[in-house]
């Protein structure tokens, strides 16, 4: 029997080379397809109260939202004691988008010198707090 030496073929190392590029391009697209599913599942809900305002008959409430998807404020708390719209301007529920801000009034009683504990509740279950003092005239 004759061997053939005129057909060719590839080698061992170039095949394993082949099979290497091969893999680490897929592994390449798996993981950028990964990392958005990550990025798209991942948003954190951040609402910070920064500041509260007495006036009279009214604590103006400033919210931002710091994390990275929208908010959505489903409920107001004063002192334990929910709001309701009639008593909140604007109304709830309120999305606050990421990155921006929202002032909240909330029509209640004012009493100089006592602590006032406002709680926001939002659509996910989150609650954020915040207290201050009303001053005294």
């Amino acid at each position: 029997m004759k061997i053939l030496k005129s057909k060719k073929a590839l080698s061992p190392v170039v095949a394993s080379i082949i099979l290497i590029a091969v893999t680490v391009a897929v592994s390449i697209a798996v993981a950028a397809w990964m990392g958005a599913l990550t990025f798209t599942f991942m948003g954190t809900e951040e609402i910070k109260i920064t500041n509260m305002e007495f006036g009279s008959g009214s604590i103006l409430v400033i919210v931002n939202n710091t994390g990275t998807s929208p908010v959505t404020i489903n409920e107001a708390w004063v002192n334990n004691v929910k709001k309701t719209n009639a008593d909140l301007n604007p109304d709830l529920p309120s999305t606050v988008s990421a990155n921006s801000g929202l002032a909240l009034n909330i029509t209640t009683t004012i009493t100089s010198g006592n602590n006032y504990q406002v709680k926001l509740t939002s659509s996910k279950g989150n609650q954020f707090y915040y207290s201050a003092v009303a001053p005294s005239s």
